[in-house]
């Protein structure tokens, strides 16, 4: 199997092809003075392309990572279908189609928060993305996606994966937490994995709606007097719910408290004010920040080879 990156995942890939043993190769990425994407594979990497199956590693995230993706998917078809014909007359100008072989992998699912229609004419982002990026590869791997059931039905096969294994790791080494707490019952299911895996206690806080565009977080009494708590989430954008929760856990005698997610978007300043809250910020590498300390290739490459089993590729 051969890796591939463009601009937004590469350091992703590197653990990915280092868990699988095999090769990475980066596509060349860049951009013209009116922002517009560039995508070319390089001349070193077309025969590893055609040579072997392909795992492009790539995020949706920001914007322009849906565009980026979209045309390295298209220039790695185009490869190994052997339409390689160019203006410049460089090499053979077609050669044999080599057959599927091709899997995207998403570290950062991007507008997988819009995964529902609230109101009449709304979009379902989610879908609508994952149907472009479907129509370009043979599987698709996600990594800690918020609401999976949205991809349901899509007409290449899904492998979702979890880098809570490593997250629980990290924070038995490195925490200790006593206490594991998720910031609303739709993650719960990732707090209780990552309490089974340390063997601690585990809940979630309340959340109350107050009008259309108010939510109201609240932690339930918890018995958390003396102890190390981990707030655990899929991802952490303003981090506003991880401060208040941080806030009321330490009025219920927390004497430490710690934020960890998959993914940390980290917006509008997010690290800045939750160093004021919590005693630690810990994400994994699905996205390039500054607290990406724990590594998410390992569950990249178990999604990788639930793929390989599904598709009955050898």
């Amino acid at each position: 199997m051969v890796v591939l990156s463009g601009s937004n995942s590469r350091p992703m890939a590197k653990e990915l092809a280092q868990e699988l043993g095999c090769q990475h190769h980066s596509i060349e990425t860049r951009r013209f003075p009116d922002t517009e994407g560039y995508i070319r594979i390089p001349d070193e990497a077309i025969e590893a392309i055609r040579s072997d199956k392909v795992v492009l590693v790539s995020n949706t995230f920001p914007d322009s990572g849906i565009i980026e993706t979209l045309l390295m998917l298209e220039a790695i078809n185009d490869v190994r279908q052997g339409n390689v014909e160019n203006l410049r007359a460089i090499g053979p100008q077609t050669l044999n189609d080599v057959g599927p072989g091709i899997l995207l992998a998403i570290p950062y699912f991007g507008y997988s928060r819009q995964d529902k229609r609230f109101r009449p004419g709304e979009a379902i982002s989610a879908r609508a993305i994952a149907n472009l990026l479907a129509s370009r590869c043979d599987g698709i791997i996600v990594f800690d996606l918020h609401a999976p059931q949205v991809l349901d039905g899509l007409d290449v096969p899904v492998a979702f994966t979890s880098a809570m294994p490593e997250l629980a790791e990290h924070l038995a080494k490195n925490v200790k937490p006593d206490f594991i707490l998720s910031p609303d019952k739709g993650a719960f299911e990732r707090a209780a994995e990552v309490a089974s895996a340390i063997d601690c206690q585990f809940s979630y806080l309340e959340k109350t709606r107050i009008d259309a565009h108010t939510i109201v977080h609240q932690a339930k009494d918890l018995d958390v007097e003396g102890k190390v708590v981990a707030i655990v989430d899929d991802m952490i954008a303003t981090g506003g719910t991880i401060c208040r929760a941080a806030d009321a856990l330490r009025t219920q005698g927390a004497i430490e408290v710690h934020a960890a997610c998959s993914h940390g978007l980290f917006t509008g300043g997010a690290v800045a004010r939750l160093i004021r809250y919590v005693d630690g910020v810990h994400a994994t590498s699905s996205l390039k920040n500054p607290r990406d300390i724990i590594p998410g290739g390992p569950a990249l490459a178990r999604g990788v080879k639930q793929l390989y089993r599904t598709l009955e590729w050898d």
